[in-house]
């Protein structure tokens, strides 16, 4: 069981004791079934969970604190059901709270997540729906993922398809991407051919085997390696990391909409959900 499980288990137990020490501390000398189960229902049901324990529970003796706990405790143990219930509540709930911040942070960084002068653009650049990734090019699920991508910009001619370098996964990384932005800045026209066959790369991708990827399209390596450290190269991946963080993105590849974040390579069928999402709310004036 989780630590934060067990956590959760205690913090219920002890509410329900509260609150039912508050129901029947003056009345009961043994808890009824019908009152475990009341406060069990409200505990399943979070209803109680933001609330301090009642203060009548401090005026039953020990003995009866001790035999309410004990009662609740029992109770609990025989209906597990019942504290399962209550944790996926909370984590619903915290995961609808964290909808909302996120929601609340593409607001706030909208310039620069959907128009920064720094991103790339891919697919079709006035779609009507903007699709971002954060990516790393050693990340083996950014891999499985570019065919998905490929496959949303085929079959969609109005999508807008926007790319982040994250480069979390060490220092070949963090060369590969600042190579890659160095493309990007001598060619813009090149860079997508570039990006295909580096983030296909099976093998460990570092700032070497970026500056061959870009000769194999046609740069000139020796000049894409001594733009490679400029400054302006440091900022646009910061840039990039920045944002990443605001938007309480963790791993790669993260996807954004103007409506949530997506963590993971969840596949093409749930992208395309996502970008039919925002279709449907542009249709909505409040949207």
């Amino acid at each position: 069981m989780k630590l934060r499980s067990v956590a959760a288990i205690a913090a219920l137990v002890a509410v329900a004791a509260g609150s039912l020490g508050y129901g029947v501390a003056m009345h009961l000398a043994t808890p009824k079934r019908s009152d475990i189960e009341r406060i069990a229902k409200q505990v399943s049901q979070a209803e109680i969970a933001s609330r301090p324990a009642p203060a009548s529970m401090a005026a039953l003796s020990d003995e009866q604190q001790h035999q309410v706990e004990a009662t609740i405790r029992n109770y609990l143990i025989a209906n597990p059901e019942i504290v399962r219930d209550a944790i996926d509540a909370m984590q619903q709930k915290e995961d609808a709270a964290a909808q909302v911040a996120q929601r609340g942070a593409i607001k706030q960084n909208a310039a620069v997540l959907f128009d920064s002068k720094r991103e790339v653009v891919l697919g079709n650049p006035n779609g009507d729906v903007t699709l971002v990734e954060f990516f790393d090019y050693n990340c083996t699920y950014c891999r499985r993922a570019h065919a998905d991508m490929k496959q949303l910009i085929a079959n969609d001619p109005e999508l807008r398809v926007v790319l982040k370098q994250f480069p979390i996964l060490g220092d070949s990384s963090v060369a590969a991407a600042q190579i890659a932005v160095a493309v990007l800045l001598t060619a813009p026209d090149k860079y997508s051919a570039f990006h295909d066959e580096l983030i296909t790369d099976p093998g460990q991708v570092d700032g070497n085997k970026a500056l061959a990827v870009a000769a194999d399209v046609g740069l000139d390596p020796d000049k894409i390696k001594a733009l490679a450290n400029s400054d302006e190269v440091k900022t646009n991946i910061a840039e990039a990391g920045d944002l990443a963080q605001k938007l309480g993105m963790t791993g790669t590849p993260s996807y954004a909409t103007k409506l949530k974040v997506v963590v993971g390579a969840v596949g093409l069928d749930t992208l395309k959900a996502e970008i039919k999402a925002v279709r449907d709310c542009n249709k909505v004036a409040t949207c």
